[in-house]
């Protein structure tokens, strides 16, 4: 029985590595050949560039309140209270409520480069061959299954860490009890650490999502011979 596992295992193995054999076949013959470990090392270089460049912009201030792909707004039952304040000329006072949502994320992702690079590592050439062929998205994918859970650990704490800090206890309260104060609404108490947390999260695999774009749709944006090498297989799948 074991003997006809390891049979059939080796055949599943063979067979994924022909299928990217054949995607090498396809190439341009310039000489180079690419080996597994290529490969892998140039999945890694590119998610290494995504957190390089977008993942580390979301940590300054405002990272997070001026991208409009990632800006935190109140949870839908909420957006009330955000309109509410605005129609009786409390526009300052609701973009101050945002803006603590907002500073609390950009503390938050400080804690996620380390997970992310850990995850990077551990890329093998199977991780990176579903990768390359995989959907446009993979690579965020990947990294989003791996750190999804380690990361909310992270943030959540830092969140509501960074709340106190700024005294968003006061501000939410402030803001919550004038919107309660306007005649004919309903009263809100929201506890809002889980929510900006997720969010955060939705921000973060954004960002990455938008260089994996850059990197597979834009030769230009393959910043290493490897990169372009390697990114080479996906223009021909």
């Amino acid at each position: 029985m074991k003997r006809k596992f390891t049979a059939i295992f080796a055949l599943i193995v063979l067979t994924s590595c022909a299928e990217l054999q054949q995607v090498l076949g396809d190439l341009p013959q310039s000489g180079d050949i690419l080996t597994n470990a290529d490969i892998a090392s140039g999945l890694r270089q590119a998610l290494d560039q995504g957190i390089d460049k977008q993942v580390t912009k979301l940590t300054e201030t405002d990272g997070f309140f001026r991208n409009e792909l990632v800006k935190i707004l109140l949870p839908e039952e909420l957006r009330k209270v955000d309109k509410g304040l605005r129609d009786i000329g409390l526009g300052n006072l609701a973009d101050e409520g945002l803006k603590v949502l907002n500073r609390a994320a950009e503390d938050a992702v400080k804690e996620a480069t380390p997970i992310f690079v850990n995850a990077v590592k551990d890329i093998t050439f199977a991780d990176a061959k579903n990768i390359l062929l995989g959907p446009d998205n993979a690579a965020t994918q990947y990294l989003t299954q791996r750190t999804e859970t380690e990361l909310y650990n992270k943030f959540k704490p830092v969140i509501n860490n960074s709340f106190s800090k700024v005294g968003a206890d006061q501000i939410w309260a402030n803001l919550i009890n004038k919107y309660n104060a306007i005649p004919f609404t309903a009263s809100v108490n929201p506890d809002l650490t889980d929510y900006v947390t997720q969010e955060a999260l939705k921000g973060v695999y954004t960002m990455i999502a938008v260089e994996e774009q850059e990197i597979r749709n834009k030769v230009s944006a393959r910043g290493t011979d490897l990169l372009r090498k390697v990114f080479a297989l996906q223009d021909n799948k």
